[in-house]
């Protein structure tokens, strides 16, 4: 079942890129008393996201930050090498990196996608979400495209 506005954030140990190679960071914490933009994509280096949906938070993040958002967050189904490769990619430090390489809190939200077909194995589905003390008080989910999960959005929202 996909997780619904109102609904508590799952508390789960994810990978995020730091200095030194992959950091934990348990999303309960990181959510804590905050009010957090999370977006997730299918893949980092796929063209969709890589130019469309990243750079649209890029682009974005001062206007997000500036209407009271805390941390913006990016998830996606690859490891933390990938993601801090791509953060990198697409000067996208303002971003806080979420592997997800198991997909393990994908299927806890209920967003997975299985794009086997096409080789890509399981990712997730795009959306975004707006959550406050880790609750979610909005989502806009992408069947197709980058409409519903884009930053400007988002920015509708605020």
């Amino acid at each position: 079942m996909t997780i619904a506005i109102g609904e508590r954030f799952p508390d789960v140990t994810l990978k995020t890129p730091g200095p030194d190679g992959p950091e934990e960071l348990r999303t309960g914490a990181f959510l804590a008393g905050r009010r957090v933009v999370l977006f997730a994509l299918p893949g980092a280096f796929t063209p969709g996201c890589s130019n469309t949906h990243m750079p649209s938070f890029v682009v974005n993040a001062d206007k997000l930050l500036a209407r009271g958002i805390d941390a913006i967050a990016c998830l996606a189904v690859n490891d933390a090498f990938v993601m801090g490769a791509w953060q990198k990619d697409q000067n996208a430090q303002a971003m806080t990196m979420l592997a997800d390489g198991n997909a393990e809190l994908t299927r806890a939200l209920g967003m997975e996608n299985d794009r086997s077909a096409s080789g890509m194995g399981l990712r997730s589905k795009r959306f975004a979400m707006i959550l406050d003390d880790g609750v979610v008080t909005w989502l806009g989910i992408d069947e197709q495209g980058v409409d519903q999960s884009s930053a400007e959005s988002v920015l509708a929202r605020l």
